[in-house]
């Protein structure tokens, strides 16, 4: 053969060559793209089924916060039907009672029974005759002079004041006394220093 016949029919194999390494490059490229496709719609029906159970968890969370808004105060009031209870059976039987010190007892006994569920949920009652007022856990409805205790000291209580887990959630209702005038403690002051 020619040289020129030679290289022709390199020509023509490098041809047919490239013609079936585009084939086989097409190919490769059509694989891959349907795997790729493949791949794109498993995770697409991942992120749809994440999404739904991300949904469904929301929902639920949702249903158990409301649940436990709803029925947060259950555990409270099934401590507290005891003492109902005992009050019914007390007006039962007051009707029939001869003896007023055991109703005094019973009375006594039940109001001590509630106080003692408050206590152990956290309701205590504001300690305040005798305290100096404190505008955090009183609230002042009158003022009286009384010479026996500093200005500003609680006198009376005429409605008691409860915290619940260290936060007032009634200020307590109070009398009291008035703050001294300059006169009377100016007396007071040298009565004081004679002594």
């Amino acid at each position: 053969m020619s040289k020129n016949k030679k290289a022709k029919k390199m020509k023509e194999v490098e041809i047919e060559d490239e013609k079936s390494n585009e084939e086989i490059i097409e190919i490769s490229n059509e694989e891959k793209i349907n795997q790729l496709e493949t791949e794109v719609l498993e995770f697409k029906d991942k992120l749809l089924r994440k999404a739904a159970e991300f949904e469904n968890y929301k929902r639920r969370t949702e249903n158990d916060q409301m649940n436990l808004l709803t029925y947060a105060a259950e555990s409270f009031i099934k401590k507290l039907l005891p003492v109902v209870d005992d009050f019914e059976r007390s007006l039962q039987h007051i009707e029939d009672a001869q003896d007023i010190d055991a109703i005094k007892q019973g009375i006594k006994l039940i109001y001590d029974k509630l106080m003692k569920v408050f206590q152990e949920q956290g309701v205590i009652k504001i300690d305040s005759v005798g305290k100096h007022f404190d505008v955090d856990y009183h609230e002042a409805l009158m003022q009286r002079a009384d010479d026996s205790v500093e200005s500003h000291t609680v006198l009376d209580e005429l409605e008691k004041g409860y915290t619940y887990n260290d936060k007032v959630i009634r200020h307590a209702k109070v009398i009291v006394s008035e703050e001294k005038s300059s006169a009377a403690e100016e007396t007071e002051n040298d009565e004081q220093s004679s002594n």
